[in-house]
C-alpha cells in the first residue's frame, strides 16, 4: 500500500511538475512572440526569414519550403545568422523550441518575432523533403 501511495505522490509530482513547465513556455511565448497563421506566412513568405528549429533529421525529412535549419540544440551558437531588420517566423512540432528560440532572439534584441502557431503540422503551403 506504501508503495502505491508513494508512487501516485511521485506521479502527481511529475504532472505538477510538467504543468508548471508548460506554463513558463507559454509565459515565454506570450512575452517573446506572436503566433502566426499559416496563412499570413504564406502570404509573406518572400519577405521574411523561416526558421525550423527541430533537429537536422526531422528538418531533413520535411519542412517548410524556404525554410532555414537552426536547430535547437545549435541554436544559442547560430542565432547571429538571422537577421535583425526581417521578421523572424519559428517553428517546431509542439511550439516548446520555437517558444524557447523566440525567447533567446527577444533577449538579444530582435522585435519581429512570430511563432507558427499549431507547429508544423498545421503548415498548409509548399513543403520539401530532402531524402
Amino acid at each position: 500500500m506504501n508503495i502505491l501511495l508513494f508512487l501516485l505522490a511521485l506521479i502527481a509530482i511529475g504532472l505538477v511538475a510538467y504543468g508548471i513547465y508548460l506554463l513558463v513556455l507559454w509565459v515565454m511565448r506570450k512575452q517573446s512572440a506572436e503566433m502566426a497563421e499559416s496563412h499570413e506566412i504564406r502570404e509573406n513568405i518572400r519577405k521574411v526569414q523561416i526558421i525550423d528549429v527541430r533537429e537536422t533529421p526531422e528538418f531533413n525529412a520535411k519542412h517548410i519550403l524556404g525554410a532555414r535549419s537552426i536547430p535547437m540544440s545549435q541554436f544559442k551558437q547560430r542565432f547571429r545568422e538571422i537577421r535583425k531588420d526581417k521578421p523572424v517566423y519559428l517553428y517546431d512540432d509542439a511550439l516548446n523550441y520555437a517558444s524557447r528560440a523566440a525567447n533567446i532572439l527577444k533577449k538579444e534584441g530582435y522585435d519581429k518575432i512570430y511563432i507558427l502557431k499549431g507547429g508544423f503540422s498545421s503548415w498548409t503551403g509548399k513543403v520539401k523533403s530532402e531524402l
